[in-house]
């Protein structure tokens, strides 16, 4: 992606906003196509919501807003990548380790768009630099739960085309609500609505 901006411009928000162009789900038959800038608004409100839950029920100290802003750019590589579907970014360790890598490259892509004197404000947004540990982990366990959500609304729908990415999904979260005790509060009481129709949400 080349960046055609003149000196005094930047291209960094413009090409963010592009996330809507981005599908997720690729190698899946969708009842409804679901977009990254989607996707990415659900992990952010899901991760604020679980360091909210960590601060107010277990104690911690964690920074929801930084969360929400983890959650808000944990996919934006994916408008130089595209969506990379999970069989193929995980097929074996090589590849996972070779789309990591490109992964980076691609933030740092877009971090470069932005005026110099305000890229050290998003580093910690786009990389993780030891700080903010735990809020990295509830961010990771937001993605899985948006996931989650998804393979739900889907086969609300009657579309079994996601039965088995379910299961799946469902042990990686499950994992995450044994080590996370807000993950496993959010599973327990915000989880079962995703299956209720609008008349039994209302």
């Amino acid at each position: 992606m080349e960046d055609t901006s003149k000196p005094g411009e930047s291209s960094f928000f413009a090409t963010v906003s592009r996330m809507k162009y981005i599908n997720r789900w690729a190698l899946m038959r969708n009842t409804r196509e679901e977009n990254l800038s989607e996707h990415s608004l659900e992990v952010a409100m899901i991760a604020h919501a679980l360091c909210v839950i960590g601060n107010i029920r277990h104690g911690k100290e964690l920074d929801a807003d930084h969360a929400a802003m983890i959650g808000l750019y944990h996919d934006a590589s994916e408008i130089i990548t595209g969506d990379m579907p999970t069989p193929i970014k995980y097929y074996n360790p090589s590849i996972k380790e070779a789309f990591k890598d490109i992964e980076h490259e691609a933030d740092r892509k877009l971090l470069d768009k932005l005026p110099e004197d305000l890229r050290a404000a998003y580093e910690n947004i786009f990389f993780k630099d030891g700080s903010y540990v735990y809020e990295w982990k509830l961010v990771k366990a937001a993605d899985k739960l948006s996931a989650l959500i998804k393979c739900y609304e889907e086969e609300k729908t009657g579309n079994r085309e996601f039965s088995k990415a379910r299961e799946t999904i469902e042990q990686s979260v499950g994992k995450y609500a044994a080590e996370l005790p807000e993950v496993a509060d959010f599973v327990r009481e915000f989880m079962p609505a995703y299956a209720k129709t609008l008349d039994e949400l209302s």
